[in-house]
Parts: structure tokens; C-alpha cells; sequence
């Protein structure tokens, strides 16, 4: 199996969590759910990275530096949204390592439609399940 720069595998293994980080206090509610605008796709792509399965203090850190390198200039983290390839697979879309930067994957496979009300009601679905079956982490 071919090797990435970052050390992983090629293939994104169902174990495997993800990690969107949310760069807006409105991408959850006061009961920290998760909502579906955080998780929609753009350009049909939704931006995701790795995360391991070994979740160590230092791991953790390295997620909240990762977080705080890929945001545009003047945007906030404020925390991540944790999903399981697993059930990205589930529900009929797919995840594609995309290096770099490391670690970086992308949730692909989001319904297309030439009928734009179709396609756009097809993604808020999915992107609505992926989201009541996330777990939210917000930044220390």
C-alpha cells in the first residue's frame, strides 16, 4: 500500500476519524451540535483531515496547530468536528487522501444534479446526517 509524505496510507481506512475544523461560532449550537452548514460541500468537495486513531495529548495539540496553519488570515478557530469514515461511507459518499498539506482528505461523492434546488436539497441531507452523527471538540 503507497505511503504519503505524512506517514499514512493512500487509503483511508473506515477506522479512521476526520476532523473538519469549524472556523465559525455559528457551525454549532449552544448544546454543541454539530449544525449541517459545517459540513456542506464546496466546489463538491467537503475540506477534512486525518485524524489517528491515538489520540494523545500531543496528537491533540498537533490537531490545534494543524487548525490554526490552514485558516485564512483573521479567521477564528473554534473547534472540530469529528466524523468517522465509516459512516461517510455509510451513507453513500467517499473520503480521498489529498496531500498535502499532510494528513489532508477530502469527503467527495456529494449528490450532482442539473436541477440546482435537487442538488442542493440532496447534500443538505447528507451533510445534516453527517452532522448529528459528529462529535464536537471545541478549542480549549
Amino acid at each position: 500500500m503507497e505511503m504519503l509524505t505524512s506517514g499514512l496510507t493512500e487509503y483511508v481506512s473506515d477506522e479512521e476519524s476526520l476532523a473538519r475544523f469549524l472556523n465559525s461560532s455559528r457551525h454549532f449550537n449552544a448544546n454543541s451540535q454539530i449544525k449541517h452548514a459545517a459540513l456542506l460541500p464546496h466546489n463538491g468537495e467537503t475540506l477534512v483531515f486525518r485524524y489517528p486513531v491515538d489520540t494523545t495529548v500531543d496528537t491533540e495539540k498537533k490537531l490545534w496547530e494543524i487548525g490554526e496553519k490552514i485558516l485564512p488570515p483573521g479567521r477564528q478557530l473554534h473547534g472540530v468536528a469529528f466524523i468517522q469514515t465509516s459512516y461517510v461511507r455509510k451513507i453513500g459518499l467517499e473520503v480521498l487522501a489529498e496531500e498535502p498539506p499532510p494528513r489532508h482528505a477530502n469527503i467527495i461523492k456529494w449528490p450532482s444534479d442539473n436541477d440546482k434546488f435537487i442538488e442542493k436539497a440532496r447534500q443538505k441531507e447528507l451533510a445534516i446526517s453527517l452532522a448529528q452523527n459528529a462529535i464536537l471538540r471545541k478549542k480549549p
